[in-house]
């Protein structure tokens, strides 16, 4: 018995010592949470919020929330937000996939420890390529937004079009993406163009 918690706890040790342990743990629940308890959302464009608070192991050394942390649970709430929403089945149906391809983070005001917060995710829009989200960090003492972070889900292997046309049963228009949005993927494209020229790429070479 004494050998066999012995072993447990030296598989547990490996286990967060070699991986991020609690990253592995944390996306399939959120996932399987947002699936199996909570309702379907059929509007894409709708909000929705996922809860969270300020651990200690969520601290640097200024005692707020670490910079990284913040893309973390924006990670995570993201996930669960494309489950509930149904792009992630859709994905799989489709032999499809979505990955992180861009993102931007302003940072307004520090989480402290144990503040209790939301990330209120949304999706913006899409073109030809990617789907645009939008993740808000709200502090629950006082609703203000401490930061706001934009991602770029690349779709591999179909296209946003396809996603949302499964989902929807029709073919649905994209919503006009915010004017700040448009820039910064302008800026992207800009940046896209000039390492693939510094590495000696075609402009037809797309980044994947």
């Amino acid at each position: 018995m004494l050998g066999l918690l012995v072993a447990a706890l030296l598989v547990a040790l490996a286990y967060f010592a070699l991986l991020d342990g609690w990253y592995l743990v944390r996306v399939p629940c959120a996932v399987l949470r947002a699936r199996l308890l909570q309702p379907r959302v059929r509007d894409l464009l709708a909000e929705q919020r996922y809860a969270g608070r300020v651990l200690p192991s969520d601290l640097d050394l200024l005692l707020h929330m670490n910079n990284a942390r913040y893309l973390r649970e924006a990670d995570v709430a993201r996930a669960a937000h494309l489950a509930r929403c149904g792009v992630l089945e859709a994905l799989r149906a489709l032999g499809a996939r979505a990955v992180l391809a861009a993102s931007c983070t302003r940072y307004r005001r520090s989480l402290r420890l144990f503040e209790p917060f939301e990330v209120r995710t949304r999706l913006l829009g899409w073109d030809d390529r990617a789907f645009y989200l939008e993740a808000r960090f709200i502090s629950l003492r006082d609703g203000f937004v401490c930061a706001l972070l934009r991602s770029r889900q690349h779709v591999l292997g179909t296209s946003p079009e396809c996603v949302v046309q499964r989902l929807c049963k029709r073919r649905v228009e994209p919503p006009e993406l915010p004017e700040d949005l448009r820039h910064w993927i302008a800026y992207n494209e800009a940046s896209s163009q000039l390492l693939r020229a510094e590495s000696g790429l075609s402009d037809i070479t797309k980044d994947q």
